[in-house]
């Protein structure tokens, strides 16, 4: 059987090559897209599927011509609604005009079956994956639009995977949300013909404005077990030096557009700097970290014992160095829970509330006391025994392990249902 996968940037490489690994696995074959920048391509995890037989990577630009990469570079540019944000009113009228709705239809429709018919021969049976691309996506839905609709008039399935999962228990999470209804950015999903998910929480996202029998919750395939050990033999080494007799910590940040208490967050890095024993890393996010208040906090990157890390360091490399997590409800989080590392779910420093600690009291941080309080009695104490097994248990199998943890299979059924249908 045959699958096409298309990679945008970081968070899908990372949620999406598990189930690409499996599929190769069950004996299938598959293109993989990358969509993203042209660094993707040295990402350690693309470098393994493309050591992979029946796998062929490729950027995009590698399949369009010169010109039409172009084309592709200032359409995706003029619908970039922050780029749109930034021009005069008179610019973005004069471009739309230029390059018109029906125009740009065209060119998505043509490179749309460029692509296709490089991974699908005439009459082909076969199925092609995307992330959970949404409305407001910076990555145009047009262009995602065109492909699903050019490959269903071929007899394909389109497949919407997950590029992560909902680290939030609530659905009021960005800055802008100020009305408890279904976000619209989720209706475009209903393009697809199945829309794949890791847990029911997820799934609330996008029942309003699709079928139930298109959504299907099949557990997380980043953090299922199956997948963390084979990530395990495939990791680059650590850059990251050990610092044994410290209590090693990492905050992960979000991005912006989240309800994010940015000065209590400024406060509490200055807290735990306080610590004499203590090493924090603080990771900015994989997508828009510069934009972040605390990307330009020159004091806060003097602090001897605090170190800040750019994208690249992976996450992967950054839990198993840690000893602790403070979670700002991000879903990197989960793999901490898998690996018994204690969460410090800091919901006070957010407008929202994380999942792990609706699922892990233990976790949750209501103030600075608990925070002080915590690390206080890890230094103490040591990190063993943190977790409720009842708790974390129930977590894992109602977030992760959905509905057991053999994850992967699940995933390949259900592309090769699609193919086979």
């Amino acid at each position: 059987m045959k699958a096409l996968f298309f990679l945008r940037h970081y968070n899908d490489i990372d949620h999406i090559t598990p189930v690409v690994h499996k599929w190769i696995e069950r004996g299938h074959t598959c293109d993989v897209v990358l969509m993203g920048e042209a660094h993707f391509r040295d990402d350690f995890r693309i470098v393994y599927l493309a050591t992979l037989d029946r796998v062929r990577v490729v950027r995009i630009d590698e399949i369009l011509g010169r010109r039409q990469y172009a084309r592709l570079r200032l359409q995706k540019l003029l619908l970039d609604r922050n780029l749109r944000g930034a021009l005069p009113a008179i610019v973005t009228r004069a471009l739309d005009r230029v390059f018109d709705t029906e125009k740009r239809a065209e060119f998505w429709r043509q490179i749309s079956r460029l692509v296709l018919e490089r991974s699908f021969a005439r009459n082909e049976s076969g199925v092609v994956a995307f992330d959970w691309i949404s409305s407001n996506s910076v990555f145009p839905i047009e262009f995602v639009q065109n492909v699903v609709a050019t490959a269903k008039s071929m007899g394909l399935k389109a497949v919407s995977l997950p590029h992560g999962d909902s680290p939030h228990a609530n659905h009021l999470v960005r800055v802008e949300e100020l009305k408890l209804v279904p976000h619209t950015k989720f209706a475009a999903a209903s393009m697809f013909d199945r829309i794949v998910v890791p847990n029911e929480l997820c799934a609330t996202r996008f029942r309003p404005f699709a079928d139930d029998s298109s959504i299907a919750v099949l557990g997380s395939p980043r953090y299922c077990d199956e997948w963390l050990e084979k990530l395990n033999t495939l990791l680059p080494d650590s850059p990251l030096a050990d610092d044994s007799g410290k209590l090693k910590i990492v905050l992960f940040l979000r991005k912006r557009v989240f309800s994010i208490f940015w000065d209590e967050v400024d406060r509490v890095i200055q807290l735990l700097a306080a610590f004499p024993n203590v090493q924090l890393i603080v990771k900015a996010h994989t997508r828009g970290g510069w934009k972040q208040p605390l990307s330009r906090n020159m004091a806060l990157r003097k602090l001897e014992n605090v170190r800040f890390v750019a994208a690249k360091v992976h996450s992967a490399h950054l839990l198993s160095w840690a000893d602790v997590v403070v979670d700002i409800a991000t879903s990197v989080a989960f793999e901490a829970v898998k690996l018994r590392k204690p969460v410090l779910a800091a919901d006070y420093l957010h407008a929202g509330t994380s999942t792990v600690g609706t699922y892990i009291p233990e976790c949750v941080l209501n103030c600075r006391d608990d925070i002080y309080s915590k690390v206080e009695n890890f230094l103490e104490n040591g990190c063993d025994d943190f977790y409720v097994e009842e708790h974390r248990k129930k977590f894992l199998a109602e977030i992760v392990d959905v509905p057991d943890p053999d994850v992967l299979p699940r995933y390949v059924d259900l592309l090769e249902s699609q193919v086979a249908s």
